[in-house]
């Protein structure tokens, strides 16, 4: 009699997940050297082929670029190229590895970004990287994006160069909501609900904010991120920001969206169904979930982030906005609607507005009523289908006319 064959496993384990490239731009921000840690954790899933950063920490830029054995490296301040050079070589040198390739200036970056790898994460800040977005999806490279900016002020550019699923969202809300939708078919959504901390301000009236510093808007209850994106989250720009992400990324009308204040910053968005039903992604405040899942998407990785304890008692608090203290959602809202250059104006002239609010020359009201101001001057000169020239154009014109305005008016 012959043995007995086994039985075959129903729930075979799936094959290991390829490993894939991965150029890193904004490496020495807070995104990047999250995202530095989960690929040095994941060896066997991810590999960093190029960083890019702007040059103001060069000594960080240089470690990584050796640790990392990469190949490429861009620096967007081109002054810095010499001294990095040098650095570079020395470094490799030391470590054995031949000396990276360096390139150098805003277009050496826009450059690596349409290297072959599997995966950009673009974690620049601000409207400069717009142009490593189109670069990255004109090479065709899935692009996990933390550079919100650039798909807000390039909108339609950005959505007209992405093929279907090319773009991973990396924002804790944006991931969240990509998750919740999963299988989800566009006829069952009835909403979005996007996630607020409500910033080191929360529950204070708009008079009281009138003399608060640079240090306390610096001062996050939950989350350590750059300096930009913290003075962002205390005004709500950043949630303003997030609304116009999720109305381009999620293509749901704006009445459809919504933001609630949640302190504890576990619960990082929701989605409600026609029937009814609400699904919500909850995680600890931890960057290097959202991270991991857009650099291995679909694919989740173990370990990321540590899990909710659920042994231990929780409390969980959901609050509606404060529109008269913090109007830059509301505003948001408007200029996400008026769609053009609109975006790329409240844009540009907040990250004029956040330094010289950082810079003591702007009070921290200033920020969004100067906003408002430039937005609405914007009303005339507008331009509905806005080439890549045209958003460059509106975000200067904003820049420009953010920063008379803040030093008139203080």
């Amino acid at each position: 009699m012959g043995a007995v064959p086994p039985t075959a496993d129903p729930h075979p384990e799936p094959p290991a997940p390829a490993r894939r490239d991965i150029v890193l731009l904004g490496s020495t921000g807070s995104i990047g050297r999250q995202a530095v840690d989960v690929v040095l954790r994941n060896p066997d899933r991810f590999r960093v082929v190029g960083l890019a950063a702007g040059g103001g920490n060069p000594d960080l830029l240089v470690e990584q670029a050796v640790r990392l054995g990469v190949a490429a490296v861009a620096v967007a301040d081109a002054g810095r190229a010499a001294e990095l050079s040098g650095a570079l070589a020395d470094a490799a040198k030391e470590a054995g590895l031949a000396p990276p390739e360096l390139l150098a200036g805003p277009e050496g970056v826009t450059e690596l970004a349409a290297r072959p790898c599997d995966v950009v994460l673009n974690g620049i800040t601000g409207a400069l990287g717009l142009s490593s977005t189109l670069s990255a999806l004109g090479a065709g490279s899935t692009l996990a994006l933390a550079n919100k900016e650039s798909l807000i002020i390039g909108g339609p550019l950005v959505r007209a160069a992405a093929a279907p699923g090319q773009i991973v969202p990396v924002d804790s809300e944006h991931s969240a909501l990509a998750q919740c939708l999963r299988g989800a078919a566009g006829r069952e959504v009835s909403r979005l609900v996007v996630t607020a901390s409500g910033g080191p301000f929360r529950g204070r009236s708009r008079a009281e904010l009138a003399e608060v510093t640079a240090e306390q808007a610096l001062n996050h209850p939950t989350w350590s991120m750059g300096p930009v994106i913290t003075v962002n989250s205390a005004t709500l720009v950043n949630k303003g920001l997030e609304i116009i992400e999720a109305h381009l990324l999620f293509d749901l009308p704006f009445d459809r969206i919504d933001a609630v204040v949640h302190p504890q910053s576990v619960v990082h968005s929701m989605v409600e169904f026609v029937d009814g039903s609400t699904l919500a992604q909850a995680s600890p405040p931890d960057m290097r979930l959202p991270i991991a899942l857009a650099l291995a998407w679909p694919d989740r990785v173990p370990g990321a982030a540590s899990p909710v304890d659920w042994t231990l008692a929780h409390t969980w608090e959901f609050l509606p906005l404060d529109d008269d203290a913090f109007p830059a959602v509301e505003l948001a809202r408007e200029v996400g609607a008026a769609g053009g250059t609109f975006p790329a104006v409240y844009n540009a002239a907040n990250e004029v507005c956040v330094a010289e609010f950082l810079a003591g020359r702007l009070r921290f009201p200033g920020i969004v009523d100067t906003v408002a101001r430039v937005v609405s001057e914007h009303q005339e000169s507008g331009v509905g289908r806005p080439t890549l020239d045209d958003v460059f154009a509106a975000d200067a014109w904003a820049r420009r006319v953010a920063g008379e305005i803040a030093r008139r008016t203080g």
